[in-house]
């Protein structure tokens, strides 16, 4: 599962790209439904593009039918599964993020205590993702989903998945539409690189958006918003 994250700039180290949108506001506590810049490769130029999508991946006959759309998609059935195939084969793109968050659950607790997961150096790192549109009268509405695969041993600690990260040197791989299944990239990211860090409760209220939703806390901490 992963259902929040930190978007500061929406970029990645070494990866140019090209925006038609103004530069906007981060996120610090970014939940699905709102907006983020999202990386995907222009079929005609070849160029990367950075554009604003929803997070929560929706095709036009979700929409008909009344049904939500989906934050996550399981790494193991995205070759199968009928929502996200088209889009696993044809429309990849990076979701650029500082961390994610995730939840624990602790013994003796009613609350699920939350972390804050990020490289060790601070740096931004990549989501893989899936992305999908429709129209609805005259606009063109685009959502993606993160994809998720079990944990590596750093993450095992608090959750049993983890959002599938891409390495810098796979960028273009992922981002190719000439490679249908690169199912080799679905797998946990390297714990060594990655660090972990509890926080406070505010975080399980997206409301709760600024710089200080990243501190560390000790011991087990209450909600205060």
């Amino acid at each position: 599962m992963c259902g929040r994250v930190t978007q500061k700039g929406g970029e990645l180290p070494g990866l140019v790209t090209v925006s038609l949108v103004e530069q906007l506001p981060a996120r610090w506590n970014g939940a699905p439904s709102q907006d983020f810049w999202v990386i995907r490769r222009d079929p005609a130029t070849g160029e990367y593009r950075r554009d604003r999508l929803i997070w929560g991946f929706k095709t036009a006959w979700m929409r008909d039918n009344g049904s939500a759309g989906q934050i996550n998609a399981t790494a193991e059935r995205l070759s199968s599964a009928p929502t996200f195939r088209a889009a696993y084969e044809k429309r990849r793109c990076l979701l650029p993020v500082d961390n994610f968050f995730e939840w624990k659950s602790e013994i003796g607790k009613k609350a699920r205590r939350p972390y804050a997961v990020a490289m060790k150096d601070g740096s931004p790192f990549a989501l893989a993702g899936i992305w999908t549109s429709y129209r609805e009268d005259d606009a063109v509405v685009r959502s993606f989903a993160v994809i998720t695969c079990p944990a590596n041993d750093l993450v095992a600690e608090i959750h049993h998945r983890m959002p599938v990260i891409i390495a810098p040197e796979n960028y273009d791989r992922w981002l190719s539409p000439l490679e249908p299944d690169p199912r080799d990239l679905l797998a946990p990211y390297p714990s060594e690189p990655m660090t972990i860090w509890p926080i406070s409760t505010r975080v399980n209220a997206p409301r709760n958006d600024s710089e200080d939703i990243l501190e560390r806390v000790e011991p087990f901490p209450t909600a205060s918003s």
